[in-house]
This record gives C-alpha cells, structure tokens and sequence, in this order.
C-alpha cells in the first residue's frame, strides 16, 4: 500500500507572531521535519495558502473586524485577516521546515471570491486535482499533518476520506485555533465518526 504525507498550510502568517498566528505552530516543525526523513512516505505534498490582496474572506475587504462572523458562497464561517497575500513573507513556508523535502506544492485560495479549506478542492467544490495526482500513483493511504488541525488538516482529511484514501491525522505534526479542549474533543471526535483516524504519532 503506497502511503503520502500532506503538510498543510506551515507558512508564516499562521505561526505565534503572524497574522493569522496559531497557538504553538512552532512546535511541531520539528516533528515534521522527522516525519519527512521517513521511508514509508511515496510522496510529501505541501499546501499553500496563496491569496490575493483584497480577497473576500478578509474582514478588511468587507471593512469589518477579524473574525467576524459571515457567510457567502465560499466563503465564511467567519472573516479572517489579511493572512498569506500572494508573494508575501507571511505566505512563505516556515524557514525551519525542509522544503527540500516537498514533491509536490499545491496553492489554493488564489480566486479572489472563493476561499479553500481542503487542499483537494476550493470551498466552492472545484477540484485542485490532487485525488487524480494520488491515483495515477496508486497512493491510497494518506497521513495529514500542519495548520489548522481544525480547519485546513481538518477540511482535507474529511475530503480524503470522501474521496475514498485511507487517512490519517497525526495530532503532535497539528495545531489548533480554538483553544478550548472540549470544543477540540469534539471537532476530533466528529472527524473520527467520519472515519479519520487520529493517532499521537506514527
């Protein structure tokens, strides 16, 4: 069984001191960066959160504060702030992960109306065409690691799992932006209903 690794979104805007910072991103480069050192991986894809300026999940495109709660096709459940502009320094990977190490780089979330959680399709259901990049290499098994675990590990897993892979959340290659621990048992919880196994570490 051929197995991937995804690494998602380990750029710097989403790390302490970002703009769209979550809680201990540092922490887990360096299990990443050990995940990748593996032999068991075919493949290490990376996505990449690329917007353009002005994109309509910003509050300040709508003149309304982070966070705010809004809903529109693609976009929502909340705005967000301006976070991983095209060819900005926040959109770039963290310099402590090996790129070197990436096979495959996906960007999404470039359409200006349409924001992407999953890296398998934009939140408006086009598909980014990695499914078909996994099939034609007979990878049927995939490990997800990266930020958010509620958000972008979280949409692409339960993705991966419509799509019939075999998928797995590695929690200590994760970070999360909701704090609360209950609100996270519970977005866990609901993913491993889905069938997503959620494992420490492999």
């Amino acid at each position: 069984m051929k197995s991937a690794l995804i690494i998602a979104d380990v750029q710097n805007d989403f790390y302490p001191g970002g703009a769209l910072g979550v809680p201990k991103a540092d922490q887990i480069n360096e299990v990443i960066n050990s995940l990748m050192k593996r032999d068991e991986f075919d493949k290490i894809v990376a996505t990449q959160d690329w917007h353009p300026v002005g994109h309509e999940s910003f509050a300040s495109t709508h003149y309304k504060e982070p966070f705010s709660p809004y809903s529109a096709p693609g976009i929502g459940p909340v705005l967000w702030p301006d976070h991983c502009v095209q060819n900005s320094k926040g959109a770039e990977f963290h310099s402590d992960i090996n790129t070197e190490k990436f096979d495959l780089i996906v960007r999404k979330g470039y359409s200006k109306k349409i924001d992407s959680y999953s890296v398998f399709k934009e939140n408006d259901g086009t598909e980014l065409g990695l499914s078909g990049y996994f099939e034609a290499l007979d990878i049927n098994k995939l490990y997800v690691v990266g930020l958010a675990l509620d958000y972008c590990v979280k949409f692409t897993a339960e993705d991966a799992i419509k799509k019939g892979f075999e998928t797995t959340i590695i929690k200590s290659g994760s970070r999360a932006i909701e704090q609360d621990k209950d609100k996270l048992n519970d977005i866990l919880k609901r993913m491993k209903d889905k069938n997503i196994k959620i494992i420490e570490n492999i």
